[in-house]
């Protein structure tokens, strides 16, 4: 037979074989086909997905695998794992048809509606057993068991009816049950939970995923099945120029393929890991003092990435909102600062936002990126010129100031976007199980907890949003989100924290928010000490700010690892940005410098009180951080004032006295005592250095509280 007649018929063969298996669809023709069962609920079925025959997670995975799979959508919506639950997935249809598929691979996603109240409190007790009953059923003739994924439950978000009445914590009781599931059958999981968690406009009812979060879930269980995760990465966060943490285990992770060794070596320090199942990897480097530049090499067997001129040394977070955001060249000095020998021991990491939250409204693409978490980017720098230029003035001050007083590698990242709450900077798990908090994340655009200027700047932002679930980063968890979450993990010296100005109408409010992201972020960098060091409001023609900064200082002396440095000597009438961000920064590197690096020899960031004492004819308020009182124009003590016992407060005189200052009175007339009590203060006390006396309230009796 000749060549070309043996060509032919072949594809004669082949052309008769594929008609046959489309016609009749023989098992012969799918005998090279792994089968992928796809079992769970409404989520997996694509309930509320247009066309889920084409769109649902488990269509799209056929998609992605391709001929070489058939993928079997076995989801019935409302099924519950428990075999006593209100419609056990083991009694439905759908079950017997995953089991007749006969499966090489199972993917089973249930437990979502074992939350139910008629489910969990009753039967939670058997979920376990349950559960290897259903892994069981797909035993094969020979015994033998088809490749078995567990997934974690997709998210329940907090607008579901019953998320506060039981559900919440109900899930994470699953969650935690499903992880044991999967190491008595020594199955595998697929997380779908954490990247869904961070995307709650793709849940529109708080339960079911759009088609958008149908693909993640796809791309996600593709990976898994597949092992191929895109290759070696390192995280974002890892690039030239960038600043190690001393002193201290040095944590480096990314992904690769499933099973890849990946080595990472600094510095003549070799470290090797392997992907796990997941495709995620993280080694840590042993501790190693300050210094530089060296090469950070990651690489797998047949890739490689080089991260050049990398330091060692502090790493100092800098975030919060516009005061923190304002740019060196917008700052009072910042000429002259510019004009100045640049420090090569210095690198910057700027986290720009992808648009400001001016009073302006978003096209569709911002819009679609705020949606998708990219919201804020950027890379390590040298600090030349142009890169100093437009960042943080507070930053850039700050970290100079470090590294001339301790002459080593400074890293400054900073992270902060105009205008944005404190609740915006909190983690979604946390707000999600706090009492109070909760109740921030419901509507909130129509939120009282949320500052009404908030809501409606974020109102005009999105004006042009399609969906009633259009994110923004003043919503509540989002900037932890599109922020934080990029550097969680890492190793850092400190936190740098300027924020509270869209806050301040709420001042018992931000008395719960501002330790519960302090707690939050101890927890994220996995550093229970974690130092954070605050500017106080500055002085501002607002009524609630003489409040705020009283409690500033109050949280300052009680929560451990916090200090607080006084601005209201550089405040301004009528502008909520204060221009003079040098001696701001400079405070705030003295606070850091005393209380994080114990360099005793450095001024302090304020003056607080220390005590007070009834004599028989005065009261003597005794001042910490000062030797000698003063008044910084020579003049007599400004906005001293007391309260008798009709609550009223009135001006009084105080006279100085070494670290003291006396009010002649009848001591058992005082009720309260407030000094600096003006939104724009102009109080005049300060210590020998000229750092001022904070704004502050005491009331009779007087036990001062202090950590």
């Amino acid at each position: 037979m000749s060549r070309s007649r043996l060509i032919k018929t072949t594809w004669l063969f082949k052309i008769a074989m594929l008609v046959l298996c489309l016609g009749v669809q023989s098992p012969q023709c799918y005998a090279q086909k792994k089968k992928v069962a796809c079992v769970g609920n409404s989520v997996t079925f694509g309930y509320g997905i247009d066309e889920p025959g084409k769109n649902s997670y488990p269509a799209q995975l056929q998609a992605l695998l391709g001929d070489s799979y058939e993928v079997g959508n076995f989801g019935k919506s409302g099924a519950t794992l428990l075999r006593k639950g209100h419609r056990p997935y083991m009694q439905q249809e759908e079950f017997e048809q995953a089991v007749a598929f006969q499966p090489d691979i199972v993917i089973v996603s249930l437990g979502l509606n074992d939350t139910d109240p008629r489910n969990w409190p009753n039967y939670r007790d058997e979920f376990i057993e349950d559960y290897g009953a259903l892994l069981k059923s797909f035993e094969n003739a020979d015994g033998s068991m088809p490749e078995i994924w567990l997934g974690r439950m997709t998210p329940i978000f907090h607008a579901h009816p019953r998320f506060k009445s039981g559900t919440r914590d109900w899930f994470w009781q699953i969650q935690k049950a499903i992880e044991q599931v999967a190491f008595n059958w020594d199955a595998q999981l697929i997380d779908w939970h954490t990247p869904l968690h961070a995307r709650p406009d793709l849940f529109p009812d708080a339960l079911h995923p759009t088609k958008e979060g149908a693909t993640i879930m796809a791309q996600l269980a593709y990976q898994h099945l597949t092992g191929d995760f895109g290759g070696l990465q390192v995280a974002e966060l890892f690039s030239d120029h960038m600043v190690l943490q001393r002193d201290t285990l040095i944590s480096v992770w990314g992904t690769a393929n499933r099973s890849e060794p990946v080595s990472v070596d600094l510095n003549g320090v070799k470290v090797v890991t392997h992907a796990g199942f997941n495709g995620q990897w993280r080694l840590e480097l042993p501790a190693m003092p300050a210094g530089g530049p060296y090469q950070l090499t990651i690489a797998s067997r047949s890739e490689i990435i080089v991260i050049n001129d990398v330091l060692v040394g502090d790493v100092w977070l800098c975030a919060g909102q516009s005061n923190m955001a304002f740019s060196v060249k917008q700052s009072a000095s910042g000429q002259q600062a510019l004009a100045q020998k640049k420090y090569g021991a210095i690198r910057l990491l700027h986290f720009q936002p992808l648009a400001p939250t001016d009073q302006v409204v978003w096209d569709t693409t911002i819009l679609q990126r705020v949606n998708r978490l990219e919201y804020l980017s950027g890379n390590w720098k040298l600090a030349n010129s142009e890169y100093v230029s437009d960042f943080s003035a507070i930053g850039w001050y700050f970290g100079t100031k470090l590294e001339r007083e301790l002459n080593i590698p400074i890293g400054v990242i900073q992270m902060a976007v105009g205008g944005s709450p404190t609740e915006a900077w909190v983690d979604r798990q946390t707000l999600e199980h706090h009492p109070q908090l909760v109740d921030m994340l419901y509507n909130w655009h129509n939120n009282d907890h949320t500052m009404q200027w908030c809501r409606q700047r974020a109102a005009l932002n999105t004006q042009r949003a399609a969906s009633s679930h259009q994110r923004h980063p003043y919503q509540p968890a989002y900037l932890y989100e599109a922020g934080v979450k990029k550097i969680e993990g890492m190793a850092i010296k400190g936190v740098v924290w300027y924020q509270g100005e869209s806050n301040a109408h709420n001042v018992e409010l931000h008395e719960v928010l501002f330790p519960t992201m302090i707690r939050a972020w101890r927890a994220a960098f996995k550093q229970p000490d974690l130092p954070v060091v605050f500017a106080q409001l500055s002085s501002l023609n607002r009524p609630t700010w003489p409040h705020f900064r009283n409690s500033q200082r109050v949280m300052a002396r009680q929560l451990p690892r916090v200090s607080m440095v006084v601005t209201s000597d550089y405040g301004n009438e009528t502008d909520v940005h204060p221009i003079h961000k040098y001696p701001v920064a400079e405070r705030l590197a003295y606070a850091a410098l005393r209380d994080v690096y114990g360099k005793s020899s450095v001024p302090y960031g304020y003056v607080d009180i220390e005590n007070v004492k009834l004599h028989s004819s005065n009261v003597e308020i005794v001042f910490s951080h000062t030797k000698k009182l003063q008044t910084s124009d020579g003049n007599r003590v400004r906005e001293l004032e007391l309260a008798g016992q009709d609550g009223i407060f009135l001006p009084v005189d105080g006279v100085i006295n070494n670290n003291s200052l006396l009010i002649k009175t009848d001591p058992q007339n005082v009720q309260a005592i407030r000094y600096g009590w003006q939104p724009y203060s102009q109080a005049n006390l300060t210590n020998e250095d000229g750092i001022p006396v904070s704004t502050f309230r005491v009331d009779a009796p007087f036990n001062l509280k202090t950590k």
